[in-house]
C-alpha cells in the first residue's frame, strides 16, 4: 500500500459542506442493486443532460446560499460512462456557484468494464482526484453471479491505472456471497489488500426487495451465509484490516489513518449537501430546521421537469430537531468515531435514557468517550439497528 497523498485536504473533523452529483445511467443493472441506475441502448445526450444539471446546480445554490464546498462526489449509476468533457463541465459549473477551495476531495464512482487509461486521465485532468471502482469480487466465478461485466483480470487493470493517475482510490467488495467460506473470504480479502492504496469499501450481500436476486432468493435458487455465518465473516473482516493498516472507520469502509472518505464522512457526521441529478437527496440546514430535497427518479422526466422548472425536486420536507437528532444517531453512530453527545443533545433536547445507555453499556453494546462522545463497540456495531432503536426512544 502506499501512504496517504498530500494533495487533498486533511480532515478536519467538521461534518463540511458535499456536493453529490448522480449519473443514472448503467451498462447493464446488477441483479443485487437497489440504487437509482437505469440501461439505456442508445446514446445518452450527454450535452442536454450537462445543461441540466447546470440549471439544477443554480436553483439548489438559491436554497444553500453561499457556501464552501468541502468534497464533491459524483455517483450513479456509473459515471464513468461519461466523457471527461461531460465531468469538467459539471466540476466547472460547481465551481461558478460555490466557493470550491483547491485541493478538497473530488470522488467519482467507476466500473473495471468501462475503463480506459485516455478516459482516466481525461477525468484527472477534468479535477477528479479520487476514483472509487466497484470491483465487488476477485473470482469470476462471483463476478458473473453478481452480474458484473467485467472479469478479474479487467478489475486488476483498472486498479493498476487508478493508482497510477489519481492521488486516491478506492474499491469495493461483496462479501457474505453464496457458499464463502471464512478462509476463502480471508484469502481474497488479503489478496484486496495488496492492491489497495489507501482506502476500501467491503459490503455485506444483502437481499433487496425489488432487485432481481429478491425473487431468486425467495425461491431458493440460492442462499446466504446465516447470521452466525456472516457475523464471523464481520468480525474477519475487521481483524485482517485493522492488522494490514486499513482499520474500520465506518461499518463498511477500511482506510489509512487520514485517508477516509470527506465525502461520506460529511453523510455519516450529518453535514449539510446538495443532491444533483436524478434521484439525488439533499440536506440544508436553514436555521432551526433542515431542508431535505428527493429530486425525480426517471431520468428522462427528471430532464424534462428541470427543463420546464428549473429543477427535478419532486419532495421537499422541513425536519424539525427531533428528526434532525433521530438522523444524527442513525447516521453518525456507524462511525468508530461515533456521535457528538452536546450536539445530539442540543437536537433532541434530552439526555440519553440513563436505564437505556446503562443496559447498553453494560452488555457492551456502547462506550463513552469522556463526557462528549458516544459510540457503537465492535459488538454494537452487530446490532447497529437495534443500538440506534434503543437510544432514539
Amino acid at each position: 500500500m502506499g501512504t496517504v497523498s498530500p494533495l487533498i485536504l486533511p480532515d478536519t473533523g467538521e461534518p463540511g459542506f458535499g456536493v453529490y452529483v448522480h449519473w443514472p445511467f448503467c451498462a447493464a443493472k446488477c441483479p443485487y442493486c437497489d440504487f437509482n441506475s437505469h440501461v439505456r441502448h442508445q446514446a445518452v445526450d450527454q450535452p442536454r443532460f450537462v445543461a441540466a444539471f447546470l440549471k439544477e446546480m443554480e436553483w439548489m445554490r438559491a436554497i444553500s446560499g453561499p457556501r464552501t464546498v468541502t468534497s464533491i462526489f459524483m455517483g450513479g449509476g456509473t459515471p464513468s460512462l461519461m466523457l471527461p468533457e461531460t465531468v469538467g463541465a459539471i466540476l466547472e459549473g460547481i465551481a461558478r456557484l460555490w466557493h470550491v477551495p483547491a485541493g478538497i476531495e473530488i470522488t467519482m464512482e467507476a466500473n473495471p468494464s468501462s475503463v480506459e487509461a485516455e478516459r482516466f486521465r481525461g477525468y484527472r485532468a477534468a479535477g477528479v482526484n479520487r476514483l472509487s471502482l466497484g470491483v465487488q469480487a476477485l473470482n469470476d466465478r462471483d463476478l458473473k453471479f453478481l452480474g458484473r461485466l467485467h472479469d478479474v483480470d479487467q478489475a486488476l487493470v483498472a486498479i493498476r491505472l487508478a493508482r497510477e493517475i489519481f492521488p486516491r482510490m478506492s474499491f469495493d467488495l461483496i462479501y457474505a456471497r453464496p457458499g464463502q467460506t471464512i478462509a476463502d473470504w480471508e484469502a481474497e480479502l488479503k489478496q484486496a489488500i495488496s492492491y489497495a492504496v489507501d482506502h476500501l469499501s467491503l459490503y455485506q450481500l444483502t437481499i433487496e426487495e425489488g432487485t432481481p436476486f429478491f425473487g431468486l432468493h425467495k425461491a431458493k435458487k440460492f442462499t446466504l451465509p446465516d447470521a452466525d455465518e456472516s457475523a464471523a465473516l464481520y468480525e474477519a473482516t475487521q481483524e485482517i484490516t485493522a492488522a494490514h493498516g486499513l482499520p474500520a472507520y465506518e461499518v463498511s469502509n477500511h482506510a489509512q489513518p487520514g485517508a477516509e472518505s470527506r465525502h461520506n464522512l460529511t453523510y455519516w457526521r450529518y453535514g449539510d449537501y446538495v443532491g444533483i441529478g436524478p434521484g439525488a437527496h439533499g440536506r440544508l440546514t436553514r436555521g432551526r430546521d433542515k431542508l431535505a430535497t428527493a429530486t425525480e427518479r426517471h431520468p428522462e422526466t427528471w430532464l424534462a421537469q428541470v427543463e420546464a422548472e428549473g429543477h427535478g425536486i419532486i419532495d421537499q420536507e422541513q425536519l424539525g430537531y427531533e428528526e434532525q437528532a433521530d438522523e444524527l444517531l442513525l447516521m453518525g453512530l456507524r462511525l468508530k468515531e461515533g456521535i457528538d453527545l452536546v450536539r445530539w443533545q442540543e437536537l433532541s433536547g434530552r439526555e440519553p435514557d440513563p436505564a437505556r445507555e446503562e443496559f447498553l453499556i453494560s452488555h457492551g453494546f456502547i462506550e463513552r468517550l469522556g463526557n462528549s462522545r458516544l459510540r457503537c463497540t465492535p459488538s454494537g456495531m452487530l446490532i447497529l439497528d437495534s443500538v440506534v432503536a434503543d437510544l432514539a426512544c
